[in-house]
């Protein structure tokens, strides 16, 4: 991951995660953090199937090229927590167990016949055909580590008081993405590819995602006590 795309990465976190939020406040309903929730979720399943390097300029690392997208899911589950509770927030990780038709539609576009014409059936099967088992270890593992994330966070704005949102930011992230990093890359990979390279990778750039996330979550808690006219 180059500069160009850090920054590119930021100001798709700006821009999504603040209309979600905008979005809740006007209406004062999940709907779009749940829609984006899901949607992050899909499109994490597809890009773990490609293995990227990330050059942090002090070291490179090595992991799927999903993770930039899937931590961020994070995110957007303290931001529902923040706005509307733990029990809003399991439902919305709930609601992501959706996840299942896509693999099933995956599965059986592959399946059909290809055309004569159309040459490209075996890039396509050796992409697409990890997705299942892709998709099977981030249900395992998200499962687990994003409703250990809604507890944790309700757990430190409960003790707090609902002072310090930096510190229930990381200290309920960091643990939670560690935690699926270990579920997850033994079940999606063992057996295909290096299982520690993936897991120290993959490790450290979520936890670099989670610390950079933390200027988003106060953003996004301001946006949500705000008024349309204040934003605009």
């Amino acid at each position: 991951m180059n500069l160009l795309l850090l920054i590119l990465w930021i100001i798709g976190i700006t821009s999504f995660t603040l209309l979600g939020s905008w979005y809740a406040r006007k209406y004062n309903r999940s709907d779009l953090l749940i829609g984006l929730y899901v949607t992050f979720i899909l499109v994490a399943q597809i890009l773990a199937a490609k293995i990227a390097d990330f050059n942090l300029g002090f070291k490179t690392f090595t992991g799927p090229a999903g993770m930039i997208v899937f931590s961020v899911t994070f995110l957007l589950t303290d931001i529902v927590n923040e706005k509307f509770g733990r029990k809003e927030t399991h439902k919305m990780i709930f609601i992501a167990i959706s996840q299942v038709a896509m693999v099933f539609f995956f599965w059986l576009g592959t399946k059909l016949p290809a055309a004569s014409f159309w040459t490209i059936q075996g890039a396509w099967q050796q992409i697409f055909g990890l997705v299942p088992r892709i998709t099977l270890a981030s249900w395992i593992a998200f499962l687990i580590s994003e409703n250990a994330d809604a507890y944790i966070f309700a757990w430190f704005k409960k003790t707090t008081k609902g002072k310090h949102l930096w510190m229930r930011n990381v200290f309920s992230t960091i643990p939670s993405l560690l935690l699926d990093t270990l579920i997850f890359i033994p079940i999606a990979f063992l057996g295909l590819m290096p299982i520690l390279p993936l897991i120290i990778g993959q490790t450290a750039v979520k936890w670099l995602i989670g610390i950079i996330n933390i200027p988003f979550i106060y953003l996004n808690r301001m946006v949500l006590g705000k008024d349309m006219q204040n934003i605009l």
